[in-house]
């Protein structure tokens, strides 16, 4: 009995953490979203960390992204292809791409490379001012350490999402032709034709929300967790990891949610 109590206010407090840490990090957010006008307009200074920032998550997680793109094309083509023509569905073949790599895999996977990029980067150099009282620094002096740290990083990580996941969808689009030339050549009209008239203005737009949606929500995962570090240099690695685990986890959980909804939507014939 005694035992069952001391689980039950363990797993209490823990949701009560949780509950703290996920206000905390919605007021962080807002706090966020306030200055972003303010950066825009007036905070020049920090301009070189937004373009430091989207050299370090768009430019140089590109390749790699290229890379993974055509990849997974490639494989939904040799795996799907085959079983369709078994049974003469050959056109099912582009709704099954627009879905795998625009809709799904595209968005999700570009959150996640980032989120292995970027997001340890964040968190540990953020982590890094805080205990080297650089933080302090800046608001004796009347910087706003969120406008300046922040703000730039939000900006930098989101549009280089946003940017990744288009290159995703185009490269993962055109390797899967590339296989299709192997397989069963067809000509590249018709082919693109058939992408075309089978992705929707709805497709593309869901896309896109996910990415924006996912680099917001990394950009300010990963600073929150580099802000959430005391005194010891011993807590820096453990911010970075923090911030992988709740990005990945928030990430997907933000996916379902947005899947399910416009999976509904089109359900009931709303789209």
């Amino acid at each position: 009995m005694r035992y069952n109590l001391l689980m039950i206010k363990s797993l209490g407090l823990k949701v009560g953490k949780t509950v703290s840490e996920s206000k905390y990090t919605i007021g962080f957010f807002g706090k966020t979203l306030r200055g972003l006008g303010r950066f825009v307009y007036h905070n020049r200074t920090s301009y070189k960390i937004l373009i430091m920032q989207i050299l370090f998550t768009f430019v140089e997680a590109l390749g790699i992204s290229i890379l993974l793109a055509m990849g997974i094309g490639a494989a939904v083509n040799l795996l799907g292809l085959p079983i369709l023509t078994s049974f003469s569905q050959q056109q099912l073949i582009y709704p099954l791409l627009i879905t795998i790599i625009t809709l799904e895999l595209g968005p999700l996977l570009t959150a996640f490379i980032i989120i292995a990029r970027s997001a340890t980067a964040i968190a540990t150099e953020v982590a890094g001012m805080v205990i080297s009282h650089e933080i302090e620094a800046y608001i004796s002096i009347g910087i706003d350490p969120v406008e300046h740290i922040a703000v730039p990083r939000f900006l930098g990580v989101t549009v280089s999402l946003f940017l990744l996941n288009i290159y995703f969808s185009i490269f993962g689009l055109a390797g899967s032709f590339l296989i299709v030339q192997i397989l069963s050549p067809v000509p590249a009209a018709s082919y693109f034709n058939s992408l075309l008239e089978t992705l929707k203005l709805s497709d593309i737009l869901v896309s896109i929300l996910k990415s924006i949606v996912f680099g917001m929500i990394l950009a300010v995962v990963a600073t929150v967790q580099g802000f959430s570090v005391e005194r010891a240099s011993t807590e820096i690695p453990q911010a970075g990891l923090r911030a992988v685990g709740s990005a990945f986890a928030w990430c997907i959980i933000a996916d379902l949610f947005i899947s399910a909804f416009y999976y509904m939507l089109s359900a009931g014939g709303s789209i």
